[in-house]
This record gives structure tokens, sequence and C-alpha cells, in this order.
């Protein structure tokens, strides 16, 4: 008995795996077996779809499910105007000169006779040191001239008697020659005199501190009652009348714009506009003054200068402006939509618009652009005047392609925001329909 059901209960185990993996087997027959009918219901249903004649049937622009219908898109017309070509750059204000004000001589600071951030004129009196000691030094060296030339007049009295007696043959002629070499050094000596009192007097002036060019005085570094010297600045003075502003450009523009300047030699200079940082406000108007001798290696830039008369003093030293620089005007020039412009390997083109007997279709055209100020786009060659171009819907174009121009104010109207009246009634036909 014990024998026989060692024997017996390894042959259920084997018999229940085996049954198992047959109905496994089963079940995954049957399963590809239908994926592989539904298939091949699918493929027969895409084909019939897909018959010519078909609503389903075609591309266009690489698009399926579109069929032959042409690509609605909007078009403009190449015309021809006049571009006037700005650059545009950031700028920084600069004074057209800028001194440290400083004393020539040393000396107490006794006055400090200007207000911070003033505007002064060249000559205008801004401090004063105490003069008394210029005044002493002055004082002494006038009366030493004045005794020398006492001493010189004496001489040259002594002089005019010793050549009187020299003619009776009173005196010798040696007697005579020492005493107009006498009176020629006491002429050195009264020349020498009238330098040491005009530089007595320009020290007593130097005690007045004027201001040395006209401008925009900043705040005040000394305190009246300091002893200064030379070495002690006072303040610094911007010139901002006129001032100038300060700029880089591309490299690839300098050329260009070098020329135009040597063509108009003697002719006004470009116009520059300053614009504040929001590039909203026209702060003021000047001309190009200077182009920089080099071409700065590291960022592949060039320095410019422009002028302005600043009467207004809308621009302050160190601001920060946008510049634009008239350059130049492209004349009887091309202009599209920047909007039409695209992109590829070779370079710019549009989609030209061309009429068939079947319709509409659109090629692309390549073009040069010579100017492009963010909106119009200046084409120098590929368009005429009167040709029609894709301004939008370009997106689903390729070449050959078919296009229906469409109303641009018909076109907003369809593409404004429902109102929630027409969105209930358009739900309404859907399930009027459904």
């Amino acid at each position: 008995m014990l024998k026989y059901i060692a024997y017996t209960m390894p042959d259920k185990k084997i018999l229940i795996k085996t049954l198992l993996v047959t109905v496994l087997a089963g079940g995954a027959i049957w399963g590809w077996k239908a994926l592989h009918a539904n298939h091949e219901q699918h493929t027969a249903s895409q084909t019939q779809h897909e018959k010519p004649g078909s609503k389903r049937h075609g591309k266009v622009g690489g698009y399926p499910g579109q069929g032959d219908r042409p690509t609605p898109v909007l078009a403009a017309t190449v015309t021809k105007a006049d571009i006037p070509v700005v650059l545009t750059a950031l700028g920084t204000a600069t004074p057209s000169a800028v001194v440290t004000v400083t004393s020539r001589v040393d000396g107490q600071l006794i006055q400090v006779q200007f207000q911070e951030g003033q505007l002064v004129k060249q000559g205008q009196l801004l401090a004063k040191i105490d003069p008394r000691p210029f005044e002493t030094a002055l004082g002494q060296i006038q009366g030493q001239a004045a005794r020398n030339q006492a001493l010189l007049k004496n001489s040259q009295i002594d002089l005019e008697r010793f050549k009187t007696l020299q003619s009776q043959d009173s005196i010798a002629s040696q007697q005579v020659d020492s005493q107009a070499s006498l009176v020629q050094q006491y002429q050195g000596t009264v020349q020498a005199d009238r330098a040491l009192v005009e530089s007595a007097k320009l020290q007593l002036a130097f005690t007045n501190i004027t201001a040395p060019i006209s401008g925009r005085i900043g705040l005040r570094q000394v305190d009246a009652g300091n002893n200064i010297t030379a070495a002690n600045p006072i303040a610094v003075i911007n010139a901002v009348h006129p001032i100038h502003v300060v700029f880089t450009l591309p490299e690839d523009k300098v050329s260009r714009l070098v020329k135009q300047t040597q063509s108009q030699a003697g002719a006004h200079a470009p116009v520059v506009e300053a614009w504040d940082k929001s590039n909203t406000q026209l702060l003021a108007k000047g001309a190009l003054k200077s182009i920089d001798n080099q071409i700065d290696t590291t960022s592949g830039t060039i320095k410019l200068k422009a002028e302005f008369s600043n009467l207004d003093n809308s621009l302050f030293p160190n601001q920060f402006v946008n510049i634009r620089l008239h350059s130049e005007t492209l004349r009887n020039a091309s202009v599209v939509p920047v909007n039409a412009l695209q992109h590829n390997n070779q370079g710019a083109f549009v989609y030209l618009i061309k009429s068939t007997e079947k319709g509409e279709t659109v090629s692309l055209q390549a073009v040069t652009v010579g100017y492009n100020d963010g909106e119009r786009a200046a084409i120098t060659s590929g368009l005429q005047a009167g040709d029609r171009v894709v301004s939008s819907g370009v997106d689903k174009l390729r070449d050959q392609a078919k296009v229906i121009v469409k109303d641009p104010q018909r076109s907003a109207a369809t593409d404004a925001p429902q109102t929630q009246p027409d969105q209930q009634r358009r739900k309404h036909r859907q399930a009027s329909g459904a």
C-alpha cells in the first residue's frame, strides 16, 4: 500500500502541471489570432477610406488628413518705400571734460563758496585760502624792489657825472667803465625784483580758487578751516554742455559706417538719438562725433562717441541710455513684413504666391535682406513691387502647396474668443447633430 502511494502522488503532480501548460498555451494562441484578425480588419477599413476620391485621401504640406483642400494663409503685397537704417546700441553718458579742483598754493581754507551739484561758470570763485601770508611776502619783495630801483637810479646819475668828467680829462676811463658795469648790475637786479613781485602777486591770486571750466560741480571733499596743499582735491567739475555718449557697435557695421562718414565730409554728421532705459522717451538728439581707431578683439566691437548739446540737462554723466544711430536711408527698397521672412540652410526666403487656373499656389523664393528694423524688411533682390508673399500661416506650407488667402478682418473676427451664449449655442447645435 505504501509503495502504491509513493508511485501515485508524483504522477498526479505531473498531470496537473501538464494540464496547466496546455491551458496557457491555448489561451496565448487564441489571443494572437484575435489580435491578428483585428489588425487585418483595421487595415482593410483604412484602405477603403484612402481610396481615390475619399475625403481623407491626400496630404498638403506633409500634414495628413487635410485632403486636397488649400491651406488658409494671410498675404502681404511687396511695396516700395524709403527705409531709414537705424543702428541700436547701449551707451554711457560721459562729460566732455573732467577737472579736479585743487589749490595751487598751501594754506588754510577759510571759505567755500559753491553749492554741491550746482552748475558753475568758468572763472567763478569756488573757495578762498587765507591770503595774509602771501600779502606779507609780496610787501617784502616790493620793498626790496624799491630799494634796488633807487640804487639803480643813483648809479645812473653817477655814470652821467663820470662821463662829463671824462670828457674834460678829469678822471680815468677805467672809473667810467666800472660805473657803467655797476649800472648794468643794478638793472639786472631791478629786473629780477620785478619778476619776484609778479610771482608774489600770482601766489596771492592763487588764494582765490576759481572754476577752471564751466560745468556741474560735485560734492565738497574738504571743509573750511583745514590746511590744504596741492595734493588735496576740493571738488570735481564735469563739463556737461556739451555732453558725450560712448557706445559700441559690431565690427561688421563699422566699415559701411566709416565709408558713409567719409563720403559726408563737409555735410551733416549722422544723427544720433538717446532714449531712456525703457526705450520709450526720447531724451536728446545729437550727432556722431568720432569713431575709435581700433576694434576690441575680445568683444569684436568698436567704440563710437556722439555729442549732445544737453542744454536742458536731460543727460547726466555715467547715465545708461539706448542709442539709435541713423546711418543711412535705403531709397526705393522692396518692403515686406518681417513675418514673411523664413530661413533655411541656403539663407532667407519667402513663400511667393502665384495664381494658376486651378487656384493659388506658393513657391520658395530666395531673397537678400538689406535691413530689418523688427517690423519691416528691406529686400534688395528676389522680389518686385506688387508681388504677394505669405505673411501668416507658413507652418504647414511647402513648395508648390495650394493656398487660399484669407481676409485679415474676417480672420480676426473668426479667431476672436467666443462669448458664453455663443458657446452654449454651439454645444446645442452639436447635441442636435449627434
